[in-house]
């Protein structure tokens, strides 16, 4: 009997070796160890502390597409816990936040402790998680959200934190050897969390009694006990996160490369407390313009809404998916390259010689749920930048007008995605291009060859075949004696348009117009840009 498409499709995921089915493959050696008919569970964890960020979206977007691939790949149910660390008490007081006075009097305490300082929330807390769930909605991201604060005190890790006072000494070390010798004088998994201020308290624990589920601490030259269920405590992260694994059942797990040691430690405290570490990868951390690992304090890099401002949503999602294992510069010179590659990638994805199985090792197919959207775009964004450079025009109108002319077909209203790029590329162009052009005046053989690609094109008149005029382009290029032939094609980018580089010169001049770029060579060839400049 001839298989179902779906069962096709499962077969050659199973053959597949795009990264995420490569991690999706460790979690199916894992079910076929552990048995059984429970949900798998993903996790990825957030710090509250400050607002989502763009490598909140990364690890977000990353470990949804394992967890598609292991949904194809074994028709498993799912579930994806988007986890706030909340709890945990505030050290410093972040300097882009409201109300600085009334946070630096509640250092220390829980975040969901203390007073929203936007006045919008009960909690700064719940604040930070409001727009971490607004985040995630925003991308359309299928997760539950867990809070840490509920889970404590609704009773939730009760179990679990109870067996980790039952393996105390274990835990604890564990970690010792990882502290210097003022924190492992006083280092405990529990942190109790005093009943008089609230402050999650770094104090040593003189005695633990796992029968009766308590910790026993001095506080203000007094001894205090305190159950370690109900949200009386709060573990040290490490232990924290492995016991929240146990508690959870989480089958799978991604976290920075900064945080290697973190997992490698917290995978001893699960084993040691009876549970199994999850499967997952160590991605790398992103660098900005100048090879520096991007941080939240400093501000380096750029934001979400930043990319946004200039390429689209599928753009910064291919930036994500692309070597996750390799160190990458974050700027906002990575949007152009990254709207292109996409552009270049849905192409191939819907053409007629891409087979199932290629399709499923596309970028595409992961970034779309295997749905990508049947648009085409013909023309690229690097196109459009010089479009709006020769053109001079930052009317939309003015700009679709020479897009038409390339290509009739094409139309605001059926190519909703071009017309975006359109709106982009105006705003990249003023933001980031324009202020970096430096045009000069041509040497006497690029000013003899310049005048000769301009005669030929103007002999082309509306020709719109781009391969027929890049041709051209290098036989001028060889006649002139252009050794290599990119100093050829730097010569014309550096001379027409005040940049070293550029997309194919023939695809331009087809988009702009052949008698156009004629007349755009005659005025760079009289000086009009280089005296404007």
């Amino acid at each position: 009997m001839a298989s179902s498409p779906a069962l096709s499709l499962r077969d050659e995921a199973l053959q597949a070796h795009a990264w995420p089915f490569e991690e999706a493959r460790k979690l199916l050696a894992r079910m076929e160890k552990r048995g059984g008919d429970r949900d798998v569970i993903f996790e990825t964890g957030y710090g509250p502390s400050g607002l989502p960020h763009i490598g909140t979206f990364g690890e977000v977007a990353r470990t949804t597409w394992v967890r598609r691939a292991f949904q194809l790949m074994s028709g498993a149910r799912t579930r994806l816990l988007a986890f706030s660390d909340d709890m945990d008490g505030l050290r410093k007081v972040p300097t882009n936040l409201p109300n600085q006075d009334m946070l630096n009097a509640h250092l220390g305490k829980s975040l969901t402790a203390i007073p929203d300082p936007f006045g919008t929330h009960e909690s700064f807390g719940a604040h930070n998680n409001a727009r971490l769930k607004a985040f995630l909605d925003r991308f359309g991201f299928d997760y539950e959200f867990l809070s840490s604060t509920e889970c404590y005190r609704s009773g939730r890790f009760d179990q679990a934190l109870l067996t980790v006072l039952g393996h105390y000494e274990k835990v604890r070390d564990i970690v010792l050897p990882t502290l210097g010798p003022e924190r492992r004088a006083t280092y405990s998994p529990f942190l109790p969390i005093s009943q008089k201020t609230g402050v999650v308290l770094q104090v040593p624990i003189l005695e633990w009694d796992a029968g009766r589920g308590t910790i026993v601490f001095e506080e203000d030259g007094r001894k205090e006990e305190l159950p370690v269920t109900g949200g009386h405590v709060k573990l040290q992260w490490k232990a924290d996160w492995a016991m929240r694994w146990l508690a959870l059942g989480v089958d799978y797990e991604m976290a920075g490369k900064d945080l290697i040691s973190s997992v490698e430690l917290s995978s001893k405290i699960v084993r040691a407390i009876g549970g199994v570490p999850p499967e997952g990868f160590n991605y790398e951390l992103f660098l900005d313009d100048q090879g520096q690992k991007i941080s939240k304090s400093k501000g380096n890099g750029l934001s979400v809404d930043e990319w946004l401002t200039y390429g689209t949503e599928e753009s910064l999602a291919l930036f994500m998916f692309q070597k996750p294992r390799a160190a990458k510069k974050l700027y906002f010179d990575s949007i152009p390259k990254a709207v292109d590659e996409y552009i270049a990638l849905l192409e191939a994805y819907h053409g007629k010689e891409m087979s199932a199985a290629e399709r499923l090792e596309s970028p595409v197919w992961h970034i779309h749920g295997g749905k990508p959207a049947d648009e085409r775009y013909p023309v690229s964004f690097a196109l459009l930048l010089n479009l709006v450079s020769a053109s001079n025009a930052h009317n939309r109108d003015v700009l679709w007008g020479f897009i038409q002319s390339y290509a009739p077909q094409a139309t605001p209203e059926s190519n909703p995605g071009l017309d975006k790029l359109v709106g982009y590329a105006i705003k990249y162009y003023d933001d980031f291009v324009k202020p970096q052009k430096r045009y000069r005046a041509p040497s006497d053989k690029e000013r003899a060859a310049l005048a000769d690609l301009a005669e030929k094109l103007r002999a082309f008149g509306a020709e719109r075949d781009g391969e027929k005029v890049q041709f051209e382009v290098y036989e001028i290029g060889k006649r002139h004696g252009f050794e290599p032939l990119r100093d050829w094609f730097r010569a014309m980018y550096e001379v027409l348009f005040g940049q070293s580089a550029g997309p194919r010169f023939g695809s331009f001049a087809v988009l702009f117009g052949c008698r156009e770029t004629a007349a755009l060579i005659d005025r760079a060839l009289t000086g009009e840009f280089v005296t404007a400049a």
